[in-house]
């Protein structure tokens, strides 16, 4: 039996069921294979007394400590955090909730879900321990914590001490290794998505029932500076007839409204708020194109299930949108300037792929396959056979 301890900073509680959604499915899809125990660790980040006594950390407090959660055994142990000034030592503080745990488990192999601070806590963890650890590096980690002075020689220690490690994509492999990472321990790892429930179904239908005529455009991601939605919406002013929806919810909402109406456009911006995640395939069933500008991506599971769903991309040249983008019915590559993604909107729309075309980029991205890789992945780290 191969005992793993999974690491996960995301992953999603009872407050936030979609929050690190994709690593919940990663884990459900590994405990799935025969001869695999799985074990998560979902740490809990709360400031010292009394500011822990916060509003914003009311749902935080409430979590029980120990659950059943989708299936799967979660401890949500509580590390101590001091937002912005602390942030060096969070990896320190986490590991230390982290070890009586791993020690009463007794797993044979730790899992860390993130690179910072998960990635360098299982470190400090497994050296205690002597057992044997990956990372998976997602996107965010690398591109924003690599940045950081005080946390980038953590990272690179993490690395050089990890007995192998993931990244969702070549892309970000090729990043990691810039960063100084050992790139010879690096496999690309891609993620998996639900491709029973991703599928195309009747786009006339489906935009009937959003009240959509003409084009439809959706933009799947938090309403943050990033994901770079104020593009689109610019773009949308050279796009007469198409409509936009933003499926996400985040602190830029006002200013993206402002910039509709600057632009024109508010009568053709739909603002969807928070969509659940079992919610998504409607709304993507109805769209005639992704448009996502993010700065950065690791690989965005919006992207494939987009695709699943037989709906072409638009995106930048970031992270793996290449590998993604692998054949011109999967969409185009766009600069991050609203010309650029109009002039690629139209190209899509003028080409009208086949959505079962389309759908082929994403057949390589199932949970089982996903599963499968990983759990050969930390057998071979635990020295042991599949």
């Amino acid at each position: 039996m191969l005992r793993v301890l999974t690491l996960a900073t995301l992953f999603p509680d009872a407050g936030r069921p979609d929050f690190g959604r994709f690593v919940l499915r990663q884990t459900q899809a590994l405990a799935a294979r025969d001869g695999v125990e799985v074990i998560v660790a979902a740490p809990v980040g709360l400031p010292p007394w009394p500011l822990s006594l916060h509003p914003h950390y009311a749902s935080r407090r409430r979590l029980a400590e120990r659950e059943t959660f989708e299936g799967l055994e979660v401890h949500r142990p509580r590390f101590r955090v001091l937002p912005r000034v602390g942030e060096a030592g969070a990896a320190r503080a986490l590991a230390r909730a982290m070890l009586p745990l791993a020690e009463a488990l007794k797993p044979n192999v730790l899992d860390a879900e993130f690179f910072w601070p998960d990635g360098v806590a299982a470190m400090h963890v497994a050296r205690a321990l002597g057992i044997p650890f990956s990372i998976k590096a997602r996107g965010s980690d690398i591109a924003y914590w690599g940045t950081r002075s005080g946390i980038l020689p953590q990272m690179l220690a993490a690395a050089e001490a990890a007995d192998e490690l993931l990244a969702v994509s070549a892309a970000l492999k090729t990043d990691m290794a810039a960063l100084g990472m050992p790139g010879e321990k690096i496999a690309v790892h891609h993620t998996g998505i639900d491709l029973d429930r991703f599928r195309p179904a009747d786009k006339a239908a489906a935009k009937m029932r959003l009240g959509i005529e003409g084009p439809l455009l959706v933009s799947v991601g938090a309403l943050v500076p990033v994901k770079g939605q104020a593009l689109a919406i610019a773009a949308l002013a050279a796009l007469p007839g198409a409509t936009l929806i933003l499926a996400g919810e985040g602190p830029e909402r006002a200013r993206l409204e402002h910039e509709a109406r600057r632009q024109g456009v508010a009568e053709r911006v739909r603002f969807a708020g928070a969509v659940p995640h079992g919610a998504l395939p409607p709304l993507l069933q109805a769209a005639d194109a992704m448009v996502l500008p993010s700065e950065r991506e690791g690989l965005a599971n919006a992207w494939v299930e987009a695709l699943a769903c037989g709906v072409p991309l638009v995106v930048p040249d970031v992270g793996g949108a290449r590998e993604v983008l692998d054949r011109p019915e999967a969409g185009r590559i766009a600069a991050r300037d609203p010309r650029a993604i109009a002039a690629a909107v139209d190209a899509v729309l003028a080409a009208a792929p086949d959505a079962e075309r389309v759908r082929a980029a994403a057949a390589r991205f199932s949970w089982e396959a996903n599963g499968a890789a990983m759990h050969a992945h930390l057998a071979r780290i635990a020295g042991r056979a599949d």
